[in-house]
């Protein structure tokens, strides 16, 4: 259950109770009715819900080989089929075995899940949420996103703890959605495993000893593997393209580099090129950004010119 859950629940016991009153009807000064909850939860109240649901987590049964049971049969799944490598079956055991990578927004696990012999590694995303800082350029992305409820809506807005847990729960829901989206049409991406909250499963680009793949900013290329690189970036930025999409904050970090093959991560704020009225501006920026690292490793002007990238892009978008 999520944690907003738990408040709404809660806050909905003070409705409930203003309800029997009503039909009850007033009280004399000498009822022996105990008082109602009115009002807001104040941080005590708030603090008691975090520690209760702490607790139940922590007497939850879990396995003796791991550190939880598989989640694959509460969350929401990747696209269908799912890869033959991908572990399903609701028996299975998750294990942590360390982290991967640290960031502003979220971090990155390694994690196992096995069930007998059968093992796969996933990288386990988990954006922050009561204590992470700000989204880059938060405001931008989350305009014209809407919630069902005006409360909710207030939240986000104040950026209350509440609200910035739904913030954080927004983004992993977009970013799930871009991979499942950009993994149908064939984009290098991870498989999108499952999202459970904020926390989302995807595959591990890395070897069988869980040594994530490097960054492109880490990769020191030659020329023909330079060369390669660009043509599978120009190809990758196409295939976005093709459906309307630019990365919206593509960089070399934000690119790996398994075996010689360029895959693309870190989408929760995928630009739609037509809906988007700054869709070329994302474009012209990511393109320019990506451009400029191969610049630097040498890649030849006339080759790598931002410029006709984005022209090509945009025509293939068909918002030129």
């Amino acid at each position: 259950m999520r944690e907003h859950d738990l408040y709404e629940r809660y806050e909905s016991s003070f409705d409930d109770d203003a309800d029997l009153m009503r039909r009850k009807g007033k009280r004399g000064k000498n009822s022996d009715a105990g008082p109602t909850r009115r009002g807001r939860m104040t941080e005590e109240e708030k603090l008691r819900i975090a520690r209760l649901r702490e607790d139940q987590l922590s007497t939850a049964d879990t396995p003796e080989d791991g550190d939880r049971w598989s989640t694959w049969g509460d969350a929401e799944q990747g696209p269908a089929p799912h890869p033959s490598w991908l572990v399903t079956e609701l028996a299975a055991v998750d294990r942590e075995l360390g982290i991967v990578k640290t960031g502003k927004e979220a971090d990155v696990f390694l994690l196992e899940r096995a069930i007998g012999e059968k093992a796969c590694l996933l990288a386990a995303k988990r954006y922050r949420s009561n204590d992470h800082r700000m989204f880059h350029r938060d405001a931008g992305y989350l305009e014209g996103r809407r919630l069902k409820k005006s409360r909710e809506t207030r939240a986000v807005q104040n950026r209350t703890a509440f609200g910035r847990n739904l913030i954080a729960e927004q983004w992993a829901v977009a970013e799930f959605a871009a991979l499942a989206r950009l993994w149908r049409i064939g984009a290098p991406v991870p498989y999108p495993v499952q999202r459970s909250g904020t926390e989302l499963l995807l595959e591990f680009i890395g070897d069988d000893e869980g040594n994530a793949a490097p960054r492109l900013a880490q990769v020191r290329p030659g020329e023909d593997e330079l060369l390669d690189l660009w043509r599978q970036l120009v190809g990758t930025l196409t295939t976005l393209a093709e459906a309307g999409l630019t990365h919206g904050d593509l960089s070399a970090f934000n690119l790996m580099v398994h075996d010689g093959r360029l895959v693309m991560i870190d989408l929760p704020q995928v630009v739609d090129l037509v809906a988007n009225p700054r869709g070329a501006e994302f474009l012209d920026r990511d393109v320019r950004n990506i451009c400029g690292w191969f610049a630097a490793r040498g890649l030849p002007p006339e080759i790598g010119d931002p410029s006709a990238l984005v022209e090509t892009l945009l025509d293939v978008a068909g918002t030129s």
